[in-house]
């Protein structure tokens, strides 16, 4: 692996990742941050998973509209490919911001492992948001009180707990990003 500028103190190149395929092995080499490369190997899975979910509902959309002319149900399609983007994104951002960071001025370990708290973070609001959306005829009867909470919740509230994450991601990179080791 090449040094970066900020490790060098030069104006050399910095090695390239090629694009979001590249940049999830570039970050996971350029972190010091155990956490953050743990965060690597969950993201590349759980945006895989997620894709092929989404790409999977996709096929299935397609099978169950493909006789129905436009309309509705085009923006329908569209609008499932957008709901997968808003999903995957943020997954991948961290990993990218960090990629970013480590190519052009070099990162800090207390950056990284922020970043990667903030993206667990995300992922666990994920799963929050799921359950509080579940609708009523689906949801099975539980002894947790918690659960119990979140069914109770309107449906739409869902939308809270991720949204609330990707704001901390971003308020994280924000406060952070001018954060270099010496």
């Amino acid at each position: 692996m090449t040094d970066t500028p900020a490790e060098t103190g030069t104006d050399a190149v910095p090695e390239p990742y090629n694009g979001l395929p590249g940049a999830f092995p570039y970050a996971f080499r350029a972190s010091e941050s155990l956490l953050f490369k743990g965060y690597v190997a969950l993201a590349v899975l759980l945006s895989l998973s997620i894709g092929l979910g989404f790409v999977l509902g996709l096929v299935v959309l397609f099978g169950q509209s493909a006789a129905v002319a436009g309309g509705t149900f085009t923006f329908s399609r569209a609008f499932f490919v957008f709901v997968g983007a808003l999903v995957v994104a943020p997954l991948l951002a961290p990993v990218l911001l960090v990629a970013r960071r480590h190519r052009r001025t070099g990162s800090s370990l207390r950056y990284d492992r922020a970043l990667a708290l903030s993206a667990l973070v995300f992922v666990a609001s994920l799963y929050v948001g799921l359950v509080v959306s579940v609708p009523p005829d689906l949801q099975e009867p539980t002894g947790s009180a918690v659960i119990g909470l979140l069914y109770a919740l309107p449906q739409l509230a869902g939308l809270a707990p991720p949204l609330l994450a990707v704001g901390l991601m971003y308020a994280v990179h924000r406060r952070l990003r001018r954060d270099v080791d010496e």
